[in-house]
């Protein structure tokens, strides 16, 4: 059974995922501040958190911080903070998705399932995939150029690994989406325009001889050489 973990200074929507979750055959875990999850993350080793941005004393963002220093666990922000720039930040921070509030909990079971599933199709990795000066490292879930680990987040590297899987084909945003997100996703596509914008800095502070493309009108590719 997965463990799932709902950090929500509000009771209602603590219960009601809660409710929600657990219909679904997952075992919950409520906290009402992000005071204690850290030390239980440790003592009851979950499978993914929700995690509310806006609470007392530790907040959502300062809490993803801390626990991506040691964590690599899958974590979705719930906020009712909806602004462009905090949904960046907590994804940039690691956060794995973003769902504002107000939203369905039935949605926010779809995507505590697409996310655990897309986990489960790594588990099986083939061999590091060459691409211009980079290489990735399936089993570790990395990317290395000329020998140095490029900092990514878990849905940087899934759009990068995907994309290198596929060096010069240009694919729309929709099928990125699909990709990285889960194939019955139906969230903002500009989600994958973020993650490129993140990935296209990083690779240029690294030199990287390899580009992410922007095909117009259509999507994106993975070029090998600038």
């Amino acid at each position: 059974m997965k463990h799932v973990f709902v950090v929500d200074d509000e009771m209602n929507i603590r219960n009601i995922l809660k409710k929600y979750i657990e219909s679904e055959g997952f075992k919950v875990t409520l906290f009402d501040n992000g005071s204690q999850v850290q030390a239980e993350i440790g003592r009851l080793k979950p499978d993914l958190l929700v995690l509310d941005i806006m609470m007392p004393g530790t907040d959502g963002m300062e809490l993803c911080k801390s626990i991506r220093k040691t964590s690599d666990i899958p974590i979705i922000f719930v906020s009712a903070k909806n602004e462009e720039l905090d949904r960046i930040l907590g994804l940039e921070l690691g956060a794995d998705d973003y769902l504002s509030k107000p939203f369905s909990p039935r949605e926010l079971v779809v995507r505590i399932k697409n996310l655990l599933r897309r986990l489960e199709r790594s588990a099986s990795p083939t061999g590091p995939v060459a691409i211009g000066d980079l290489t990735v490292d399936k089993e570790r879930r990395q990317v290395d150029k000329d020998g140095r680990e490029i900092k990514l987040t878990g849905k940087e590297y899934e759009l990068l690994e995907f994309l290198a899987d596929h060096p010069r084909m240009p694919f729309k945003r929709e099928q990125l989406t699909q990709q990285v997100w889960g194939y019955d996703y139906y969230g903002d596509e500009r989600l994958v325009d973020d993650l490129v914008k993140r990935i296209r800095k990083k690779l240029a502070e690294q030199s990287s001889s390899v580009q992410i493309t922007t095909v117009w009108g259509y999507g994106y590719r993975l070029d090998p050489q600038s």
